[in-house]
Order: C-alpha cells, then sequence, then structure tokens
C-alpha cells in the first residue's frame, strides 16, 4: 500500500514513512492510493468472528507486508483490551459507548495502535522521534497514556489553556517521563496550525524526527473504522438499515467510517453532529468551504473550526459534492440544545450522556430514523470527563471511575507559550 499527499505535491510513500513522518512534505495529509472492499461473506458472517480477525482483515491491506500478521495481531490484541457496547436507548436508537479504554476517550485506539507501530518501526534506531500533537480535550490524554514510556519516543502536547475540562487537562499533564504538554494561549486551531508549521520547519526538522499523533496521521486514524465494524456486528441481526451519527470536530471518527463503508461495511446514512463550529454545516449548504475561528462550547473537543480531516472525507466521495450530499449530512447545535439533549435522554431512560454524544443523539433527531432504520449516536468520552456540565445539566452525581481516579491527586505540569516562536525555542536545543 502506498499513501499519497492530498496536496499532491510530495512522492508517494509506504506506510511506516506516512506513519513517521505524519504529514507529507508539501503539508497535505496522507491518504491510500486505493480502498479495496473486503469479500461480501465478511459482512454476512461477521457475527461468527471475534474483534481481532475484524480488526485484522479490516486495517491489513493499509499496512501491507510491513508489518507481519503476527506482530499486527499483537498490537491488536493490546489494543482492543476492552469492549465496545452498543446500549439501546429507545425505540430504533442506540448509542455506541468509545469511552471503556484508559483514558475513557474514543481517542484510546487509535493514539494506542499508532504507538505500537511507531514502536516497532523504530525498533532498531538508536535516534528519538518526537510526536508532536494538538488537542482540543481528548487527544492529549490518549496520546500520552498511548506513548507513556515507549522506547525513543519523546511527546509534545498542545493545548489551549482555559479551553480543555478540568479532568482533560489531568490527564495530559500529569505523567511526566517523556511526556511534555505545553499549555497554548490561544484556541485549538491554534495548537493545530503550531504543529502543521513545526512539521515545515527546516530549522526543527534539521535536528529533530517530528511526527504527529492527531488524527491528521494515519495510525492514528485509519483504526477507528473499527469502531463501525464492531457496531454493525452488534445491530445486524436487528435486519434495519444503519445510521451513524457522529460528534464532529476534526472529522477524523466519521471519516474512518467513511472507510470502513468503502470497506463493504453496509451503512446508508452517516450524520456529522457539530457544536456551533459549523464550518462543514455551512458547506453542504452553500458548497463554499470557508473556515472559521473556533468557539468555545461545553462539547469543548468538537470546538474546531477549520476540521483537517475533511478533505479525506471529499477524496472518499470523489470530491462529487452531490454524492457527498446524498450520503452524508451534517447539523449544528448550540450549547442550550445539548444541555436539553442530555435531560432528555436522562429523564426517559436514565442514561447519562455527555456533551458530545448529546450532540450525537441531537443529529438522529434532526434527520429522522424510520421504521427500517435504526440510528447510532456514538458516545466518545465517558461523562465524568465532563463532571461539571454533567452533574449541573443533570443534577446527578456521576461516579468517578478507576481510569479518573489515579490522576486527580497528581501534580499538573505544563508549560505555558502564547505564540509559533516559543515552541520553535521549546523544540530547538
Amino acid at each position: 500500500m502506498q499513501y499519497y499527499s492530498l496536496n499532491r505535491n510530495a512522492p508517494n510513500v509506504a506506510f511506516s514513512e506516512a506513519v513517521v513522518k505524519g504529514l507529507a512534505p508539501d503539508r497535505g495529509l496522507y491518504f491510500p492510493e486505493t480502498i479495496t472492499p473486503l469479500p461480501a461473506s465478511f459482512f454476512e458472517d461477521i457475527e461468527s468472528m471475534d474483534n481481532i480477525d475484524i480488526a485484522y482483515h479490516a486495517i491489513q491491506q493499509f499496512v501491507g507486508d510491513e508489518l507481519p500478521e503476527e506482530v499486527v495481531r499483537d498490537i491488536l490484541k493490546d489494543v482492543l483490551s476492552f469492549d465496545f457496547p452498543v446500549v439501546d436507548i429507545e425505540d430504533g436508537i442506540g448509542t455506541l459507548e468509545l469511552f471503556h479504554g484508559p483514558t475513557m476517550a474514543f481517542k484510546d485506539v487509535g493514539a494506542r495502535f499508532m504507538a505500537r507501530c511507531l514502536e516497532y518501526f523504530n525498533r532498531d534506531n538508536d535516534n528519538h522521534i518526537t510526536v508532536l500533537v494538538a488537542t482540543s480535550g481528548d487527544t492529549g490524554g490518549a496520546v500520552a497514556n498511548g506513548f507513556l514510556g515507549v522506547k525513543g519516543v519523546d511527546v509534545v502536547i498542545l493545548f489551549p489553556s482555559g479551553k480543555v475540562s478540568d479532568i482533560q487537562k489531568k490527564q495530559l499533564t500529569t505523567l511526566g517521563n517523556n511526556i511534555t504538554a505545553l499549555e497554548v494561549d490561544g484556541v485549538f486551531d491554534d495548537c493545530q496550525e503550531m504543529v502543521k508549521t513545526a512539521f515545515l520547519d527546516t530549522d526543527i526538522t534539521a535536528i529533530r524526527q517530528l511526527t504527529s499523533a492527531n488524527s491528521i496521521n494515519i495510525a492514528r486514524w485509519l483504526p477507528q473504522l473499527f469502531y463501525f465494524i464492531f457496531a454493525y456486528k452488534q445491530v445486524k441481526s436487528k435486519g434495519k438499515d444503519v445510521v451513524f451519527s457522529v460528534p464532529s470536530g476534526n472529522f477524523g471518527n466519521i471519516c474512518a467510517g467513511i472507510v470502513a463503508r468503502k470497506l463493504g461495511l453496509p451503512v446508508k446514512h452517516f450524520i456529522a453532529s457539530t457544536n456551533i463550529n459549523d464550518t462543514v454545516v455551512t458547506y453542504l449548504k452553500t458548497s463554499e468551504y470557508v473556515p472559521k475561528p473556533s468557539k468555545a462550547t461545553i462539547s469543548n473537543a468538537m470546538d474546531v473550526g477549520n476540521p483537517s480531516n475533511f478533505i479525506r472525507i471529499q477524496q472518499l466521495f470523489e470530491n462529487n459534492f452531490e454524492a457527498l450530499k446524498q450520503d452524508f449530512s451534517a447539523y449544528s447545535f448550540d450549547d442550550n440544545q445539548t444541555r436539553e439533549a442530555m435531560k432528555t435522554i436522562y429523564t426517559n431512560t436514565k442514561y447519562i450522556a455527555d456533551p458530545h454524544g448529546a450532540v450525537g443523539y441531537l443529529g438522529l433527531q434532526e434527520r429522522g430514523i424510520s421504521d427500517t432504520e435504526y440510528g447510532i449516536f456514538l458516545e466518545t468520552a465517558h461523562p465524568v470527563k465532563f463532571l461539571d456540565v454533567v452533574e449541573s445539566t443533570l443534577d446527578t452525581t456521576v461516579a468517578i471511575p478507576p481510569q479518573i481516579k489515579k490522576v486527580l491527586n497528581k501534580e499538573e505540569v505544563s508549560i505555558k507559550i502564547k505564540s509559533y516562536e516559543e515552541l520553535k525555542q521549546f523544540l530547538l536545543p
């Protein structure tokens, strides 16, 4: 498998080089040269397969022969060591819970998969790799946990000051070891732009091997396709058409779902559910893609005004706007609507949804689910990660899981920066 830059001004590379580089030299995202559908029998017989087999067959063409089968399977056993249950919420609607991993967020799978791949590719190399990553919330904690103690890898995490939850901040600032947190005076888009700029700064790249663990990196992004296949396995027996509503910020998760559909996964429709950061929603109405400054919301992991992965989604639809609109919808919701959705779900079912999951639920309500469809919204993080918002909205108490308890009393350590020049000074010796 070869990967090409979506800016189409850089050489094609193999999986290992795309993982190590993160971003192409022309600042484009890497994209697989081909996506070959799996045999129809794979999805017909999926209920008889275990998750490791499913994941191996789904990812194998993307890693090619650079990772031996036994290595891929060992990585998957480590990465997929927890459950991904679909929980019925109401008639015709369920939620796919993606928060049962070590940092209680959906990014655990991608971060851990990438960490294990990078560790394998760097196994005979004495040079250090620096993973440079921007986070709007959950990416930082997942990456920090996934790469903690990985030989030959240093991790530098940029997060916007005052715009991640208290628990999210704890998860990315308390680990130490090979993990450093930089607190940026700005918003997530500023953090993301600093990361992209550093990749192209020859002063830095001449002395540091940089890669990214944001969803711009294919090893962080592609494994998220597992979620959609695992969900289908669980609901196949319902005999209904599946509609996914995905809380979307940088659009990596929903993009991976569309890749799963390219592999042959029977999905009727995708909904990108966003907060007031509605760049893609506006695009679908006007056909004009105009990035906007991001705005802070209670669903902070989606506070992205220029989602990196949307260009990949356009490519998956061969840049055909009408084809995209047929199979893909996007809706935006404000904080008041999000809180009301959280209350509705809790009142009717006693299920506690976090703000991001509630936005996903709203997407299904906005589009509507027919009697022949089953709608699945993704619950991308445990509600405890947004404790103040959840408890004040629902007037209830959320139990603190063990994964969170272990970081609550740890000392936070971060370095405050205001500009790209300060990041550059940090990265240079």
